[in-house]
């Protein structure tokens, strides 16, 4: 819960403050990458010992079906992560309220010239993608490198978001996507499903 606030409150509130839109602020767009992946560097080495730093429904989801985890947990954690998501939302638009200058809460959305399926093809791939990372950098397999799987999970969220912030703002984070969009409303709202019936054919596909 807690991880999944500081995640949405430190990368959505980067979105917001810096005004990122990829067509016009590009620098806006790679600070606010870095700010979604420093926020995962930061918990997965504060709160990693703790909970491995499910912050992602979608990760929980990827260690169920991999028989990492208990289908009881699983359910427990995504709950808790839009609960945290719903904290870090809510301190967002409480601190936005306060600015004039400010609008929204860093919600996705599709972008500019942007279809529906291309939309849900950009989700299902670039979460295809981070999952894939999550999951073989935390294998027992992997060995030594198990002591660098934050920081590589870290620096491939922001390769992603890189890329996906053109297309969908970047979500792969279902909890990330409710709670913004929720507070924000208008067609951040409308297009909600897209980020989660993405994330859930992602899933299927893999």
């Amino acid at each position: 819960m807690v991880g999944t606030m500081v995640l949405v409150l430190m990368g959505c509130g980067v979105a917001v403050s810096l005004g990122c839109n990829p067509i016009s602020n590009i620098p806006a767009v790679v600070g606010t990458a870095f700010a979604f992946g420093l926020a995962v560097v930061a918990m997965a080495y504060t709160i990693g010992g703790i909970s491995g730093c499910h912050i992602n429904p979608a990760i929980s989801l990827g260690c169920f079906l991999s028989g990492r985890m208990s289908g009881k947990d699983c359910a427990m954690y995504i709950i808790f992560q839009i609960i945290g998501a719903f904290i870090g939302s809510a301190l967002l638009a409480l601190l936005t309220a306060n600015v004039s200058e400010l609008e929204g809460t860093g919600a996705n959305d599709l972008q500019a010239g942007v279809s529906i399926a291309g939309g849900l093809l950009a989700e299902i791939i670039f979460t295809c993608v981070f999952v894939l990372v999550v999951l073989g950098a935390t294998a027992k397999t992997n060995g030594a490198t198990n002591n660098f799987a934050g920081l590589a999970i870290g620096l491939s969220l922001v390769l992603v978001h890189l890329v996906c912030i053109r297309y969908t703002g970047t979500s792969v984070n279902p909890a990330r996507s409710i709670a913004p969009a929720i507070f924000q409303g208008g067609t951040a709202l409308a297009n909600l499903w897209i980020f989660i019936v993405g994330h859930k054919i992602d899933h299927i596909t893999e």
